[in-house]
């Protein structure tokens, strides 16, 4: 007999009391779309109906209504009229979506995530830094310098995450590129997971702030293949604790 979506879930969810507010409907929203990324519920899955979300979350049918609504518009799943809502093929997600993102950050593998953000950051912020050099305006290199200042002045390595996620973000506006800049914004809680796990794990920590420096200089000094080639030292660094704490966790 074949099993029903209900049957095939992987984690129990408890029934809870009905709650009223106005944030429910996010919170389910992100109830969901988790299962969806790690995998409870995948692509091709019709999902339970409205009635069952309602008491497995403690939420009445609009806020369930409007939470499938949030789903479908971040391409994770279809809607249809007395078919109900069906899990959409992992290449209709909007995995540079905010929320989508960091629901996507929570169920991958730490390792398999951080490389792939890796990757796209290989592509991004090489070339930022080389078009920052060049174009970057004063006020654009005193929020960088600030961001570093930020990093310097962290007493711990939890106090370094927030300038340093602030610098990435400086060193794309630095670009002035319009298009680029936004890809700062939709990853930042991802650069946000990233640094707090390298700065955790980093055996070097003492040459972080040196390597975002010479960042800023070059870009200060307005030389571009200098900028690019101390962005590609960091991100070097970057791959090293990542890689490093995976053969350390393998062997333990």
């Amino acid at each position: 007999m074949q099993q029903t979506p209900r049957q095939r879930r992987k984690k129990p969810v408890r029934m809870l009391p009905r709650r009223m507010g106005s944030r429910i409907h996010a919170e389910l929203a992100a109830g969901i779309g988790t299962r969806i990324l790690d995998g409870t519920y995948p692509p091709g899955t019709l999902l339970p109906n409205e009635a069952e979300w309602g008491q497995m979350f403690g939420a009445s049918r609009t806020a369930v209504r409007e939470a499938i609504k949030t789903l479908n518009g971040k391409g994770l799943l279809v809607s249809r009229p007395k078919v109900g809502s069906r899990v959409e093929p992992r290449e209709r997600w909007n995995l540079l979506d905010r929320d989508v993102m960091a629901w996507h950050c929570a169920a991958m593998d730490k390792k398999a995530f951080l490389l792939s953000l890796q990757e796209v950051r290989r592509i991004l912020e090489p070339g930022a830094a080389l078009l920052a050099a060049s174009r970057r305006t004063p006020a654009q290199l005193a929020e960088l310098e600030e961001a570093l200042e930020g990093m310097r002045n962290a007493s711990t390595a939890e106090d370094m995450v927030a300038p340093d996620v602030r610098f990435h973000l400086a060193l794309l506006a630095c670009a002035n590129n319009e298009l680029l800049a936004p890809f700062g914004i939709v990853i930042e809680q991802a650069l946000a997971n990233m640094f707090a796990f390298t700065s955790r794990h980093n055996t070097k920590p003492g040459q972080v702030i040196p390597m975002h420096a010479d960042v800023v200089e070059a870009i200060a000094a307005q030389a571009p293949e200098a900028a690019r080639r101390a962005m590609t030292v960091l991100l070097d660094d970057t791959d090293d604790v990542i890689m490093n704490r995976a053969a350390a966790s393998a062997d333990a």
